[in-house]
């Protein structure tokens, strides 16, 4: 079991504990960190010299910057500390109330393209399956994109293409389609995007962290588990903005101050999304646990003790 797993599996099993964890894990300061330094620091807490010592910056950039499946350095801009500095901007533009399709679809893109991307980076990998499914991985990724971002513009597509005038219908669809529809495509995405998974399977490892072999049924928990935290992740975002701009527009300072609404939506968006990113990361274990009766029956006599481990990907 890689040493960012082993990691997970003594320090993350609780919800606190994760959270913790993923405060720290997502500074920004991190990705600084250049790719030497942050493989000197796996090697150095792979050598098991860590007892005693001050580690907790080699942790930081090891657990947010190598892949615990492959053990390569991810990508600067889908590491989990540069989620925040990137999306926010996305986000907030793209749950502006657009004038035109054309604004709409452009934002969406953008989110849904990143958002596709941060999923794949962060993938489990321990069973790919060589070049013909990385061609077959770009084109279903592609296609998420192109789905997803037509489908996060429907509201305004829906508003301009029928010619609503009634204010009350607008809104409806602007503010409050959003939110259901925002949460469904961040799930979709994840299933979609992390599918070859369920398909062919993850690796799952016993109680001492020795790998035991692959199981879909683990896959399908590992893909689920994140995907429903995406849709946390997105749906509150939309949601409690809305909630409280609506709440807002009612008093007497903002009806007289209209000008006052779109700032302190911009705002709410910014600091929910910002709030609610290292929650949603932990809403679920990284390093899942999965009762050996609910795996496939040739792993079950595998399993010395009542549970396999996998890791979840994010």
């Amino acid at each position: 079991m890689d040493v960012n797993l082993l990691y997970w599996k003594s320090h993350g099993q609780s919800l606190f504990s994760r959270l913790k964890i993923w405060l720290d894990l997502l500074d920004p300061s991190s990705l600084g960190a250049s790719d030497a330094e942050i493989q000197k620091a796996r090697t150095f807490l792979g050598s098991g010299e860590t007892v005693g010592r001050k580690d907790e910056y080699e942790w930081n950039i090891t657990l947010s910057s190598i892949h615990a499946d492959s053990g390569s350095v991810l990508p600067l801009v889908f590491r989990p500390p540069a989620f925040l500095p990137i999306t926010v901007p996305l986000v907030v533009g793209s749950f502006l109330p657009h004038r035109s399709i054309k604004s709409a679809l452009f934002w969406q893109f953008l989110l849904q393209s990143y958002t596709a991307g941060f999923n794949h980076a962060n993938r489990n990998s321990s069973s790919e399956q060589g070049q013909a499914a990385k061609a077959n991985k770009l084109l279903l990724i592609a296609g998420t994109v192109s789905y997803t971002t037509c489908a996060g513009a429907l509201p305004q597509i829906i508003v301009s293409r029928l010619g609503l005038t009634s204010l009350s219908i607008q809104n409806f669809f602007r503010f409050l389609v959003p939110i259901p529809l925002s949460a469904a495509l961040a799930f979709f995405n994840v299933i979609t995007v992390r599918g070859e998974e369920s398909e062919s399977g993850i690796q799952v490892f016993d109680s001492n962290g020795n790998p035991v072999g692959v199981s879909k049924a683990a896959a399908k928990k590992a893909v689920m588990e994140t995907a429903w935290s995406r849709a946390a992740l997105f749906g509150t975002t939309v949601a409690v903005p809305n909630l409280l701009v609506s709440v807002l527009e009612r008093t007497r300072l903002f009806q007289r101050n209209t000008l006052l609404v779109a700032p302190i939506r911009h705002l709410s968006v910014a600091l929910v999304f910002g709030l609610m990113i290292p929650l949603s990361f932990s809403l679920f274990p990284q390093l899942g646990m999965i009762r050996k009766e609910n795996v496939e029956k040739e792993l079950q006599a595998k399993a010395a003790e009542g549970w396999l481990f996998y890791h979840r990907g994010l």
